[in-house]
C-alpha cells in the first residue's frame, strides 16, 4: 500500500514544475515529503486530507493500486490540470518567516521531544514556585510543544488549567521556544534554553519572559529549568504533581530551587540564565 502510495504521489506531482513547488504550496518539509513519495512514511490523517484537497483526488483513491489510479486520473486530467494552473499565491511575511526559522531550526531537536517538568518562580503568584508539564513532539517535520498549567489557589479549591502551545527553533545551539496561551489568547512566552550536551537529556535551564497572569499585567523575565521525564508518561499522574510550590518546599529538588532563583551577582549587569 505504501508503495502505490508512493508512485501515486509521485503521478499527481508530474503535473507541478517540480516537487520543491509542491511542498511550498503544501507548506509541508521537503525531507518529510520525500518519505511519502518514497513510501517510507505514511501521512497522518489531517495531512492525508491536505494532500487530497490540494490534488483534487479522494482519501480511497490514493491508495489504489498504482494502475488503477493511473487510468483514473487520465480520465480525468483537468482536476490535476486545474490545480496544477492556479495561479501561485505569494507566501504572506508572517508564512515566509515561519517556514525560515524551520528550515533552519528543525535538526538536532529529535533527542529533546517528550515530556517534562517545567519550574520557575511564579509571575502570577509572587514567592511561589510553579511546577507545569510540557510535552515537545514532531509534526510533519516541525517541533512544536505544549505547556499545561495546573493551579489550585487554595487548599480545597477546584485547580484550573492554563494551555500553552507553540513552536520550537534549534538555532546555533540554543533551544528556542514560542508560545501562546490557548483559552482567552491574551498571552504569548518566550523561552531560550540551554541544550544538553550529553546522549542523555537530564535537565535543561535557561530563561524565559511574559506577562503576569495578574491584573497588573506586568512584562516579567524569570530563570528556568526543564526537568526531562520521557517519551511516554502517565499524563494523569504527573499533571496532579503539578501547581504551586513554596521556595522551601521539600518536596522540590534542593538543586531545582538554587537553579531558579532570580538573583544577580556581583559583577552581573544582566539578568542571565545559568548554565
Amino acid at each position: 500500500m505504501h508503495d502505490d502510495f508512493g508512485d501515486n504521489l509521485r503521478l499527481l506531482c508530474s503535473y507541478y514544475k517540480s516537487t520543491a513547488e509542491v511542498c511550498r504550496r503544501l507548506g509541508i518539509n521537503r525531507p518529510q515529503f520525500n518519505r511519502y513519495l518514497n513510501g517510507i512514511n505514511r501521512p497522518s490523517d489531517s495531512t492525508m486530507r491536505r494532500l487530497c484537497d490540494f490534488f483534487g483526488v479522494e482519501v480511497h483513491e490514493m491508495l489504489l493500486p498504482h494502475g488503477q489510479f493511473q487510468r483514473l486520473i487520465q480520465v480525468r486530467p483537468q482536476q490535476g490540470e486545474r490545480t496544477a494552473l492556479l495561479p501561485l499565491q505569494p507566501d504572506s511575511l508572517e508564512q515566509q518567516y515561519l517556514q525560515r526559522l524551520n528550515r533552519a531550526g528543525q535538526n538536532g531537536l529529535d533527542k529533546y521531544l517528550g515530556y517534562y517538568f517545567e519550574y520557575y518562580l511564579s509571575m502570577a503568584y509572587p514567592g511561589s514556585i510553579l511546577r507545569t508539564l510540557v510535552c515537545l513532539e514532531e509534526h510533519d517535520g516541525k517541533t512544536y510543544y505544549q505547556r499545561t498549567e495546573r493551579i489550585r489557589e487554595r487548599p480545597g479549591s477546584k485547580p484550573f488549567h492554563g494551555v500553552y502551545r507553540g513552536m520550537v527553533q534549534f538555532l546555533s545551539d540554543r533551544i528556542f521556544l514560542s508560545d501562546y496561551e490557548t483559552l482567552t489568547n491574551f498571552e504569548m512566552t518566550q523561552t531560550v534554553l540551554y541544550p544538553s550536551f550529553r546522549n542523555r537529556v537530564d535537565r535543561l535551564t535557561g530563561l524565559r519572559i511574559g506577562v503576569s497572569g495578574s491584573g497588573e499585567r506586568v512584562p516579567c523575565c524569570t530563570r528556568v529549568l526543564y526537568e526531562y521525564l520521557g517519551r511516554e508518561v502517565d499524563r494523569q499522574r504527573v499533571l496532579a504533581l503539578c501547581g504551586l510550590y513554596s521556595c522551601d518546599d521539600p518536596a522540590l529538588d534542593a538543586d531545582i530551587r538554587a537553579a531558579i532563583r532570580n538573583d544577580i551577582g556581583p559583577g552581573e549587569w544582566h539578568f542571565r540564565a545559568r548554565f
